[in-house]
């Protein structure tokens, strides 16, 4: 009798301690389960970092909308109907949707837009909510890409801003580069394009009509899934490719200035620790970076015929050669 109750005690308590791993909700705006970015790679190191091995002490539940944001909507409710415990999302419709969605699940949110201003917290220091995070400053950075963009070809005058057309309405980033560009007396001109299967081609034909001498790539879910193919159309029409992230040069864009989105996906593991030991998002103050990183791809440079200022290169963080 002893052992049937020692045998039962066991297997409950084998049980309560399967209940206690915790369940993440992964959403991704950009990646498809076949290749994982960096941005699920950084966010898994940062997992590890902290002790979490995925499968053994954390379960995370990964959705994909491989570019598609009018998805988001249907993957978070397949994330709230598993009740998972922390929700990660990074692209504003997917955070969005998190949000209407759910008030109690946390939400860890890693955003290129003001968190305040586009409505998602209450205030940085006091997110309020069930919303905290990171925010990685992207829009307010795009006067100083006009500004470097000018600085590297002095006679630039008019530049395309290749943009996802389904996002102009949702996303203020397009009005945020008409602003820093009437300041530097830079006319823009919008070269949209549409999913699944955007028509780049025509947008560079649009560009090339338009006598542009320079493009922007705007971060978003659609664009990021292609940045060897923009890169290598821009380097085709030998255009300078100013980019929003890193990644985007290393794939043979001109140059970005942004903050490090690899460390932003690891600090975001930090959040979710947090939230599973017990702290709330409301009371989570959002992070913001403290440092902004200029890449230049020298090796694109020189296939578009262009000669990057030394004043430039001296303040880069990166080259690529």
């Amino acid at each position: 009798m002893l052992a049937v109750v020692i045998v039962v005690f066991v297997h409950l308590a084998e049980a309560q301690q399967q209940k206690k791993v915790p369940r993440i909700g992964y959403l991704s705006s950009t990646d498809d389960p076949k290749t994982p970015g960096p941005s699920i790679e950084a966010f898994r190191q940062g997992l590890r970092d902290l002790g979490y091995i995925e499968g053994k002490n954390i379960l995370v539940e990964y959705r994909y909308a491989e570019g598609m944001s009018d998805r988001m909507p249907s993957l978070v409710a397949e994330l709230v109907q598993l009740k998972v415990d922390v929700v990660v999302a990074a692209a504003l419709p997917a955070i969005r949707a998190a949000k209407q969605a759910t008030k109690t699940i946390p939400i860890v949110m890693v955003t290129t837009q003001d968190p305040v201003a586009t409505g998602l917290v209450d205030s940085l220091a006091r997110p309020g909510g069930n919303i905290t995070g990171l925010t990685r400053l992207t829009r307010d950075l795009n006067g100083k890409r006009l500004e470097l963009l000018k600085e590297v070809v002095p006679e630039i005058s008019r530049v395309g801003v290749l943009v996802d057309a389904n996002m102009i309405d949702r996303d203020p980033a397009l009005k945020d580069y008409e602003t820093a560009a009437r300041m530097l007396k830079i006319q823009l001109q919008s070269l949209e394009v549409r999913g699944p299967d955007p028509d780049f081609g025509a947008a560079f034909q649009a560009a090339a009509k338009g006598r542009v001498s320079a493009i922007i790539t705007i971060t978003d879910a659609l664009l990021n899934r292609y940045p060897k193919r923009i890169a290598d159309l821009a380097i085709k029409n030998r255009l300078p490719c100013m980019c929003e992230g890193r990644e985007s040069v290393e794939a043979g864009g001109l140059m970005s200035y942004s903050a490090d989105e690899a460390e932003s996906f690891r600090r975001a593991a930090t959040y979710v620790d947090k939230i599973l030991k017990g702290a709330k998002p409301a009371e989570l103050p959002v992070e913001q970076p403290t440092k902004f990183e200029l890449v230049i791809n020298l090796k694109t440079a020189k296939q578009i015929g262009l000669t990057i200022p030394q004043s430039v290169l001296f303040r880069a963080d990166k080259v690529i050669r």
